[in-house]
């Protein structure tokens, strides 16, 4: 057998060796790997009992995987991560052997493979050995053109010089790119994770070694995830003068705890959908005071994002966590947005029965025409096998419509909202939870009732699953684009509102992904631009204009 095989690499490695605590994480998420280990038992005694060898069992190693990995009955979900020690990485003082310890990790034993993995994705070093084991996409080098890109265009001129920039985004590999990518360009940052259960912890370690700033681990408690923040935005000889943020948290913790250093930053970017709303919020009750750039609704970032990652993404999660045939399902799709629309695109491709809730006539009457049935949640929920919530919204689905549902109904969020399924409400002395698998819990009712609840509720997706790392380049590029404009612009350019990103930047944005694909445009002729009334260069589409 080749020294590179997947057996081989992973029996190659120790059991102190840090990456195997990505390992068992990875391992975790593998949806059927205690059926299979179980099943191999079970054949291996039957083969045994017919042969006359009643001592031939699998090793004892291997069976002491299955046992670790029986269900456990509790009285609520856990809250942090079941792989890791139980103290909070705050009760711990961490220290480079450089001396720098101005960061909040879970552990710095896996930094040497966490810099592998943001290596790979940025530079495509696609290292192959019997110690090496590479658990994610390993084509992500080739899936982030546009940061590339734009640092061979833009990086000699350093554009972020004197940029003091706040992250609060999911901490990945590909976040790491991201991160190296503003340094390069001359930004300061701090940085912290925008979900409790996203981190990469091995990711976050080699940034910490990196000297940067990082406060992030995964199962993280709310505590900890508002003290993450505050340390991004609270420090000596730190006056933040951008944030990036994913969900406005970053945004709403300081404009309300710090006003006046929030009054005098350059500017927001805003990537989720959720975030972008309290955005709106805050500047329709005049609390906004300073420019926001709504880039999630940026051409590039939602259509990539939103529907030709979330298609993928869908069924990537379900078939990790449930081990379910989809066809012939009936599901319940709360939501026709882009997510929405993506979601119900993928499954039916699958053969599942879909329904639709909706609140807007006009995204009702496009799911009607995709010949899907319209329908109020409580018309069809006590029948669907799967309620799938793809809204920013709260309580749409209720404690009363998880009563009603059938048994083994399978319950996951795709939306942008933690809130969409009101899973508080399960957390009563009658009802017990029992945690299956990583990211999947049964909600046992006292007549054995059982629902399935995928994420406790939040992104499926981000918590299951791993996004494209195309996707994640769209969108960083978008990032750093806005970031760019929000520090260069004069004074008064923009004013305290939140802007959608101008279409120039949009296609810049595109036109640094297109060599990925070897597409070529075509160019206008100066007769043809004069005859369409539009610059050879662009923007070629009015803003009004819908892709």
């Amino acid at each position: 057998m080749s020294s590179s095989s997947p057996v081989e690499m992973e029996t190659s490695l120790d059991a102190d060796d840090p990456r195997m605590v990505h390992l068992d994480r990875f391992t975790a998420r593998k949806p059927s790997i205690q059926f299979e280990l179980t099943t191999m038992q079970a054949n291996v005694s039957r083969k045994a009992s017919q042969q006359n060898h009643p001592g031939l069992s699998l090793p004892k190693i291997v069976v002491d995987q299955v046992a670790a990995k029986e269900p456990e009955t509790v009285s609520e979900p856990s809250t942090g991560s079941e792989s890791e020690e139980e103290s909070s990485p705050r009760d711990k003082v961490l220290s480079t052997p450089r001396g720098f310890s101005d960061f909040c990790v879970r552990t710095l034993q896996s930094a040497e493979y966490g810099a592998k993995e943001i290596d790979i994705a940025e530079q495509g070093s696609q290292k192959k050995g019997p110690n090496l084991v590479i658990l994610h996409q390993p084509t992500a080098c080739l899936e982030m053109p546009g940061l590339t890109a734009l640092l061979d265009r833009v990086g000699a001129e350093r554009p972020l010089q004197g940029a003091q920039i706040i992250g609060c985004t999911h901490v990945t590999a590909q976040t790491g790119v991201l991160i190296r990518t503003l340094i390069k360009l001359g930004a300061q940052l701090r940085w912290c994770a925008c979900n409790i259960y996203s981190t990469q912890d091995e990711v976050a370690a080699a940034l910490a070694m990196e000297n940067i700033p990082i406060f992030a681990w995964e199962g993280e408690s709310e505590e900890d995830f508002w003290w993450c923040i505050d340390r991004c935005v609270n420090a000596n000889d730190w006056q933040p003068t951008l944030i990036v943020d994913d969900g406005g948290d970053a945004t709403g913790y300081m404009c309300t705890k710090y006003p006046v250093a929030f009054g005098s930053l350059k500017g927001v970017v805003e990537e989720s959908i959720s975030g972008v709303q309290r955005l709106y919020k805050l500047s329709k009750s005049d609390q906004l005071s300073v420019p926001a750039m709504n880039i999630s609704d940026s051409v590039t970032k939602c259509r990539f994002d939103n529907v030709y990652s979330l298609r993928e993404s869908i069924i990537d999660c379900l078939k990790r966590t449930t081990d379910s045939m989809l066809g012939g399902k009936s599901a319940l799709i709360c939501g026709y947005g882009d997510t929405g629309k993506a979601v119900a695109k993928a499954l039916k491709c699958l053969g599942v029965n879909i329904s639709v809730t909706e609140i807007d006539p006009i995204c009702a009457l496009q799911a009607c025409m995709e010949g899907f049935r319209v329908v109020r949640v409580e018309e069809v929920v006590d029948q669907v096998d799967l309620v799938i919530t793809c809204t920013s919204n709260k309580r749409v689905i209720t404690r009363a419509h998880m009563e009603a549902m059938k048994r083994g109904c399978i319950v996951c969020n795709m939306g942008r909202s933690s809130t969409a399924i009101d899973v508080a409400s399960l957390r009563t002395a009658d009802l017990k939870w029992q945690r299956l698998r990583m990211q999947v819990d049964h909600v046992i009712w006292p007549d054995g009732k059982r629902l399935v609840l995928l994420a406790e509720g939040r992104q499926m997706y981000t918590s299951c699953s791993c996004i494209p790392s195309l996707v994640l380049s769209v969108t960083a590029t978008t990032q750093i684009i806005a970031l760019i404009d929000l520090h260069s612009s004069l004074a008064g350019r923009y004013k305290k509102d939140v802007y959608l990103m101008p279409k120039k930047m949009d296609e810049y944005v595109a036109s640094l992904h297109l060599p990925q694909f070897g597409a070529h445009l075509t160019e206008l002729t100066d007769e043809q631009a004069e005859y369409l009334g539009i610059y050879k260069g662009g923007p070629f589409k009015p803003n009004y204009y819908r892709y």
